[in-house]
This record gives structure tokens, C-alpha cells and sequence, in this order.
């Protein structure tokens, strides 16, 4: 059974990432998308990211969402997963994304790393930029599914609520 490891923080969820589910599923029999607990500050949880990402890919019977904690090789190794898959966007992902691959095939030399290419609708979306948007109030709908932007209002509404007074 061929086995796919799309690994990543997912803070949030974009299409873009969804655009690489979907080119993925569509050509290997399992796909996981791990949701790396990060060692970074992240906006949502990863109970939060987990359940997000789960509800968005309900419709890939062929896709499952794992949180993972530690070396993306050592899950990959542990679910006997064959490959590790990583999005590209632009030369500055490339550049960083071959350099986590050698490292990864140095740690278990029997897995190795494809690299997809989103569709060029996506190119220019990162979790990063989708959350700086958010909080300034800016749209972020074009970039992120009804679920996540749902989330991510909620998040930062909260976050501008005043703190209730004390009795």
C-alpha cells in the first residue's frame, strides 16, 4: 500500500495546502496530513488545527489527519509511511524544502520527499500571511477554507474582546 506523509504545522489550513491534499490523493492510495505539534508560537491549538483540518478533508476518503510531536521521520518511519510530500511555492520554499529532504533521507535513508506544486491560484498564500490579514481585519476568504475563516474570526474576535471586569 503506498503511504504519504504530508507534513506541516498547518497555522491555519489553506487552500493552498488543500490544493496539495487533493493532487496527492489523487494519486496514492493513503495520504496522512500530519499536524506537527511546532515548537513555535502558533495561533490555534493543535487540537484546534487537528479538528480544522479534519472537518475540511472530510470528503477524501482516502486522507487522515494525525498530530504528530518530534522528527517528521520517526512518524513517517512509525505509520510505515514510503514518502514524505512537501508543498512548493517559489524558489525560497525549494531552496529550503531540499535541504530539509537531504537532511530527511540522512535520518532514514529508505523514505524520501516529493515536492508538489500547487495550482497557481495558491502560490502567493502562506498560514503566516493568512493570519497577519486576519488580524488586521482584512479579508481573508480567497485564501482559506469557510471553516478556517470561521476560526479565524472567532480567534481574533476574542483576542480584541476586553477582558471581563472582576466583581
Amino acid at each position: 500500500m503506498s503511504l504519504v506523509v504530508y507534513p506541516g504545522t498547518f497555522d491555519p489550513l489553506t487552500l493552498g495546502h488543500q490544493d496539495v491534499v487533493n493532487r496527492v490523493a489523487a494519486h496514492h492510495e493513503s495520504v496522512v496530513v500530519a499536524i506537527s505539534d511546532s515548537r513555535s508560537n502558533t495561533l490555534f491549538t493543535m487540537a484546534e488545527r487537528v479538528d480544522m483540518a479534519k472537518a475540511i478533508l472530510v470528503g477524501l476518503p482516502n486522507v487522515r489527519v494525525m498530530p504528530f510531536s518530534g522528527l517528521v521521520t520517526d512518524f513517517a518511519r512509525d505509520i510505515g509511511a514510503s514518502l514524505i510530500v512537501r508543498g512548493l511555492r517559489d524558489a525560497s520554499d525549494f531552496d529550503y524544502e531540499r535541504r530539509m529532504a537531504s537532511l530527511n533521507r540522512t535520518l532514514l535513508p529508505a523514505i524520501d520527499t516529493h515536492f508538489v506544486i500547487p495550482d497557481d491560484r495558491y502560490q502567493s498564500i502562506t498560514g503566516t500571511l493568512v493570519r497577519e490579514i486576519a488580524l488586521l481585519g482584512g479579508d481573508v476568504s480567497p485564501f482559506v477554507s469557510p471553516v478556517v475563516l470561521a476560526a479565524l474570526q472567532q480567534k481574533y474576535r476574542e483576542r480584541r474582546s476586553p477582558a471581563a471586569p472582576a466583581p
